[in-house]
């Protein structure tokens, strides 16, 4: 039965605005209108695919089950129910609502009682860094959650990883250096080695012993398919098995462009973000070929196996009728996006996208991106290695101003998404399954945001004014103690703190290209300045042209620096 009732009570009082605001909440409600809205089909060719599923971030034990009722919260007024928070508004038509009661462009609400299973975050292995980005002479300050460690390699080049702070006075070790392969800390010189043993106090009297007690705890590290796995419990023991595998990256002939970026919201708000194939038409529109706003369309889910550990499934455009997109969520944090292609002769072609999310924090986490094929496009081989990496700064920053207020408005309304999300079955599946899975397991976590359960950080964040964290040889001239060059404030808004401080590659490029401005500038001043003293027409003309020149090589050296440090802004948003 269609309802046509409207409301009254308060339309008179809303400004236009307000009415405004709430017609459009009824029309994006209204399935005739989606469907509407939604019916233009742009076919992808396979270049576009492939590029779609190489150049954007969504690309592509148990225990015994225990009952646990559904989270009571307080709610407002407005968001009661997300199914009735149009009649709230003004005076406009209420949605069409089908003959079941349901409107079925919503996914399925959960009715009774959720199923929670034992869980245990610390018993997990966490992806803590890109190994080839670990360096080789100096600490490393990481978090997990609120856990802060320090990893670096000791002087046979093993990877080794103590809590971060010295038992002496809890000093960082991670603002510490490397003497003789060992640890040392710089506030009193104690050094560490191997299994966190003490071997150095300097300050100790001649043929005095070294404390037993003077020794950091410790945690297991394995370096695994090019990233440092971190088991982060001392209770138990250490599972290798459990540390993930994908099958695709060690297939013959796989190659990978491998990013790490580390951003200002919650884990759990980056996953959505990257499992959310239906944004990227429209918030990376034109990034680079592969995402055109007109593209944006109804997509079709699958979902195949939910279990304790996550969910997976395949997806594809709803115009097509196909789902040739796998994605699958793993626990804690680990989501791949496949795709298989069988090409005229017969061969099978693998794609993927894999992203490897660490929780850094309240508000934070660290995201290692891997994007491979065994097929890759001749033009990916004309451009370098760092294209690809800014190329994906500029995505994350596209979305980062929406997800950081995400982040502040579930920290603030304190209720379960499914009274605040409006998760459409065209869009937003793997993001319902997400939430639904934390339901699950997120009693084990440090706090969480589910679908129908929350529970809030115990203690409130942290802010270090000082902070440490990043490569200890340059983590003293952070700005608090002194400033890095021309580069500030480390901010995670900022790109250069966000990806080039935990980068080999971009960083030597930015040094490499700094050293070739300031160089060519100096060589077009001193032509520019033969241009003047000579009174040859031609050795004139001959200078000013090597000026042109060299003033030319300065700027393209210039924009490669900006390409790298400097974040984009929407057109609509610059001054």
């Amino acid at each position: 039965m269609h309802s046509n009732r409207t409301s009254t009570t308060c339309g008179q009082k809303w400004s236009s605005n307000a009415r405004s605001y709430c017609s459009l909440r009824h029309l994006v409600k209204n399935q005739n209108v989606f469907s509407f809205v939604f019916s233009r089909s742009f076919p992808f060719s396979i270049d576009t695919q492939m590029a779609l599923l190489l150049h954007h971030p969504f690309i592509v034990y148990n225990t015994k089950t225990l009952p646990i009722t559904l989270l009571s919260t307080p709610k407002s007024p407005v968001f009661r129910n997300p199914r009735n928070r149009a009649v709230k508004c003004a005076a406009v038509a209420a949605p069409e609502i089908s003959g079941d009661g349901k409107e079925d462009v919503l996914v399925d609400e959960d009715r009774g009682r959720v199923d929670v299973v034992g869980y245990d975050w610390t018993e997990e292995w966490y992806p803590l860094y890109l190994t080839k980005h670990v360096p080789e002479d100096a600490p490393l300050g990481l978090t997990v959650f609120d856990k802060q460690v320090v990893l670096y390699r000791d002087g046979k080049g093993e990877l080794q990883c103590y809590e971060d702070r010295c038992p002496h006075r809890l000093a960082k070790l991670s603002e510490g250096q490397i003497v003789d392969g060992r640890l040392e800390c710089l506030y009193h010189g104690w050094q560490f080695e191997g299994d966190g043993k003490c071997v150095k106090i300097p300050q100790l009297p001649a043929g005095a012993k070294i404390p037993r007690s003077a020794c950091t705890k410790t945690y297991e590290v394995k370096d695994s398919q090019g990233v440092v796995w971190i088991w982060m419990s001392h209770k138990t023991p250490p599972y290798p098995s459990k540390i993930p595998w994908f099958e695709n990256f060690d297939r013959p002939g796989f190659k990978d462009i491998s990013t790490i970026h580390e951003l200002p919201y919650d884990h759990s708000i980056l996953l959505e973000n990257l499992m959310d194939p239906a944004h990227v038409p429209i918030s990376h529109d034109r990034t680079d070929w592969s995402a055109k706003r007109e593209d944006a369309q109804p997509l079709l889910f699958k979902v195949t196996e939910r279990t304790n550990r996550g969910f997976a499934g395949w997806w594809g455009r709803e115009a097509d009728n196909s789902t040739p997109n796998f994605l699958r969520f793993e626990a804690p944090c680990n989501l791949q996006n496949n795709r298989e292609i069988v090409g005229k002769d017969g061969i099978t072609n693998y794609f993927s996208g894999l992203f490897l999310c660490r929780p850094t924090g309240q508000g934070k986490s660290m995201l290692i991106v891997r994007f491979g094929s065994t097929k890759r496009s001749p033009l990916a081989n004309v451009f370098p290695e760092w294209y690809f990496h800014q190329n994906a700064g500029k995505v994350f920053e596209q979305d980062m101003g929406f997800l950081s207020s995400q982040n502040e408005i579930l920290m603030k309304e304190k209720v379960p998404t499914k009274d605040l999300y409006l998760n459409l079955r065209s869009s937003d599946t793997w993001v319902a399954e997400y939430r639904k899975w934390m339901d699950k397991v997120g009693h084990g976590m440090p706090y969480h945001f589910g679908h129908s359960t929350i529970s809030m950080p115990v203690e409130p964040a942290v802010v270090e004014h000082a902070p440490a964290g990043f490569v200890a040889s340059i983590a003293a001239s952070l700005p608090a103690k002194g400033g890095i060059g021309i580069k500030y404030a480390p901010n995670l808004a900022n790109r250069y703190f966000r990806h080039v401080v935990h980068c080999k590659d971009c960083r030597n490029v930015v040094k490499a290209f700094e050293a070739w401005k300031n160089g060519l500038s100096v060589v077009a001043a001193l032509s520019a300045t033969f241009a003047i003293l000579f009174n040859g027409r031609q050795w004139k003309a001959l200078f000013l042209l090597a000026t042109a020149m060299f003033v030319g090589g300065a700027y393209v050296c210039s924009t490669v620096v900006a390409m790298n440090t400097t974040n984009f802004i929407r057109t609509h948003r610059r001054l």
